[in-house]
């Protein structure tokens, strides 16, 4: 009776909220858990409950998901807007409940923080985790991404639902020893595409076997540590696969999976490898619950500042978010498998969600071709200014504002392609500076 006077509360609250226009992110969670801490067993959740988690790709391959459910005529109910905590994910059950906690849907999915997945399943039920990769992420609140690979793993040891895993990173693989009595592990990798590299290119983690602690050797480099590895003395990395994906053209946004001897082909709006790896997992999930995927693959736009493209008078811009080493890697790589000349501005700042400590920039490649200027804006725009200037970049050829709004003018002072990167809490600034140039 308490909860559900609780779930009344919570509920006229979000009322409020939407009638001033304004997102409840986290705030109806806090709120409802404040009152009722353990408010999350209250909901009753009948369906298949899918949880996505990564350092990086956990948005991305969840909305993808929840668009493939939606495409194969299924309800579902999903935070496609983010808030992965505990108190976003109650927040959006909230929302999606009846008085009585009822979730009315075919799928819930779920992003979920890496650190919060143990704390959210132990007190709802889990049906299928997917797990993209790790890579070093807010040091200063995650630590060392090893202490976030063992409590996963811990959670692991006593679970047999579904357990979707990136075969080609070495720190996810792991996971799937965790309870060698769970028969439902299922393995997804990707072929080499046309950029990889028989040398990490950009700074890795996972270099040593979890298991005989012997270093790993790889065929091949995606990007960072995502590869084709073996450990030479015990022979990790060698796992059936559930699900290969092929023949990729991250140019043309095409690529190939084998189902059941026949061969599908699948056209995207993506242009990363990074995308596509997201997209391995959907592909993953799609065969595990025989969902149709390809029209919704073939219609899914990347957006919310994830590899986004908006037309800024005529100028095509491409904007990405980058919170760690790894995802500036990502961006940049892009940046330079684009062969046109292009300007680049980064927006670097360090509020409490992207963590104070921007060491990390230092790990970044800035080995950037066909750049004609960088502009550097956002809190910590002079350190991001100095660590190109730094890689031997022309420090002529890199102007650096404060003011957010000036660098998105001076972007656009020239004509051409540009390119986009924003950690965590500049991204949607920087998206509503564009668009607020673009209406001018």
């Amino acid at each position: 009776m308490y909860n559900c006077i609780v779930l009344i509360i919570s509920k006229i609250l979000s009322g409020f909220i939407r009638i001033f226009k304004k997102n409840s992110g986290n705030i109806i969670g806090k709120i409802a858990m404040k009152l009722s801490p353990n408010i999350i067993k209250y909901f009753k959740i009948d369906c298949p409950v899918i949880a996505v988690t990564a350092t990086n790709g956990k948005t991305t391959t969840n909305n993808v998901i929840s668009y493939i459910i939606k495409n194969n005529g299924k309800k579902v109910v999903s935070n496609t807007e983010g808030n992965n905590m505990e108190t976003g994910i109650v927040t959006k059950l909230i929302k999606s409940s009846s008085l009585s906690g009822k979730i009315n849907a075919d799928f819930v999915t779920l992003e979920v923080d890496e650190s919060y997945v143990p704390k959210v399943f132990k007190k709802i039920r889990l049906d299928t985790l997917i797990v993209l990769d790790f890579f070093r992420d807010q040091l200063d609140r995650n630590g060392e991404e090893e202490s976030l690979i063992l409590k996963i793993n811990e959670f692991l040891k006593d679970y047999n639902g579904n357990l979707i895993l990136n075969n080609d990173d070495p720190n996810v693989a792991r996971l799937g020893k965790a309870n060698p009595e769970n028969k439902n592990v299922y393995y997804f990798s990707v072929d080499k595409y046309e950029f990889a590299t028989k040398k990490e290119k950009e700074v890795g983690e996972g270099k040593f076997c979890p298991f005989c602690k012997t270093r790993l050797e790889y065929e091949y480099y995606q990007y960072s540590h995502i590869g084709k590895f073996k450990c030479p003395k015990c022979d990790y990395g060698e796992n059936d696969i559930f699900l290969k994906v092929k023949n990729v053209n991250v140019k043309e946004g095409t690529f190939e999976v084998e189902n059941n001897q026949e061969t599908i082909n699948y056209k995207t709006l993506a242009n990363s490898i990074y995308t596509i790896y997201n997209y391995a997992a959907t592909l993953a999930f799609s065969k595990l619950y025989n969902l149709n995927a390809q029209n919704a693959l073939a219609t899914f736009k990347l957006d919310n500042g994830r590899c986004e493209e908006i037309d800024v008078a005529g100028c095509k811009t491409l904007v990405n978010l980058a919170k760690n080493p790894t995802g500036a890697n990502v961006s940049l790589r892009i940046l330079n498998e684009d062969s046109d000349e292009k300007d680049l501005l980064f927006v670097l700042n360090d509020n409490i969600a992207d963590g104070f400590d921007v060491s990390w920039i230092w790990d970044i490649n800035f080995n950037i071709q066909n750049v004609n200027r960088i502009i550097t804006s956002g809190k910590r725009a002079y350190d991001i200014a100095i660590r190109i200037k730094a890689s031997g970049f022309d420090k002529e050829k890199i102007e650096a504002y404060l003011d957010l709004n000036e660098a998105v003018k001076a972007l656009y002072k020239t004509e051409g392609k540009k390119y986009v990167i924003a950690n965590y809490t500049a991204l949607q600034p920087t998206r509503k500076a564009i668009f607020d140039y673009k209406k001018e």
